[in-house]
Parts: structure tokens; sequence; C-alpha cells
């Protein structure tokens, strides 16, 4: 299989059959993504998901080609946030072209101290075990909410519209499902 298709749950991908469910979080998404590299050996990743808006100004889908670990905080011990100590990879840049994404092991509800344009929860871990094992990735984001007050509600009532989305730009793309 050339391509294989990552998502965390089924109900961000609705109606699309081609999608392999990771499961929340990065410890989900590490385990699987790697699980399933082993089973299928793809030449290129695709994960897409709904994602929270720290950029309100961004809407619909959106490529996240700058990927960065916002819940990695040491701080206290001169490390820049989202730095893992002695690690050589500080984060994951594609391309310039694209937006940043925040990952963390947490809903975002309230402002957060990284400056990223969306934050999720699984696509840094995808990206970093491709990084790793030399495979190319893809990352598509549902703006599913503005990672505020009213983001759980607004996320549950926007599942259904990222999912027929993210058909849309599949179809007229190169992208076609395995």
């Amino acid at each position: 299989m050339d391509k294989l298709f990552l998502s965390a749950i089924k109900e961000e991908t609705v109606g699309l059959d081609y999608f392999y469910h990771i499961g929340v979080g990065k410890i989900n998404a590490t385990y699987h993504t790697l699980r399933l590299i082993n089973i299928h050996k793809p030449k290129i990743i695709i994960n897409y998901g709904t994602a929270g808006a720290i950029n309100t100004e961004l809407k619909g889908i959106v490529e996240c080609t700058k990927l960065y670990q916002r819940d990695m905080d040491v701080r206290g011990l001169d490390f820049r946030l989202g730095e893992t100590p002695f690690d050589d990879i500080k984060e994951i840049i594609i391309s310039e072209n694209g937006y940043s994404c925040g990952t963390g092991d947490s809903f975002v509800n309230k402002m957060i101290d990284m400056k990223v344009d969306v934050v999720d929860m699984e696509a840094y871990a995808i990206a970093k075990v491709c990084k790793l094992e030399k495979i190319e990735f893809r990352c598509f984001k549902y703006i599913s909410d503005n990672a505020n007050e009213n983001a759980n509600a607004d996320w549950n009532e926007n599942l259904a519209a990222g999912a027929n989305a993210f058909s849309e730009l599949i179809s007229s793309s190169s992208f076609k499902s395995h």
C-alpha cells in the first residue's frame, strides 16, 4: 500500500471508509502509526483530523506543515516550550508554505503559551514517526472550533462538516484512496 490515511477517531471520518483510526492523543497515535507502518509499509501517510484555531482567521481545511509538541514544557530547565530535552528533533518543518500545528494531550479551550495557528492531539506524534521512519507525511486539519470556551460544542457540531470537506479535497487532488 503506497498511501496510508490516518485519523484519530471514526467520528472525524464519517463516510470515508479508507481511513485507519489510531486513537486520541500522542501515545495512541505513535503506537498505532508504527503498527500500521509495519503492516502496510506505506510511502506516504496522510493525516486528517479536526483542529482548534488559535489563528481565528482560519476556516475550513488547512494543511499543516510546521509541527510542534505544545505540551512538552521543560522551561524550568532552560529548554524552550515544545523542546524535548536531549532530542535532536525540536520541531518538524515540512515546508514553510502551510500552517503551524501544536500537538498536545489536552483539548484546548483557552489561551496557550505556544504561538501556533492550530492545535490538535496527534499530528506531531505521527509526523515524528514518519520523519524517523523516512516516510512522506501530509497533514490536513479541519477547523472545528476556535480553541475557546465554546470549543467543545463547536467541535461536536462540526465533525460531519469536516469529513465532507476532506472528501471534497481528496476527490479533487492526487491523494485518491488506497
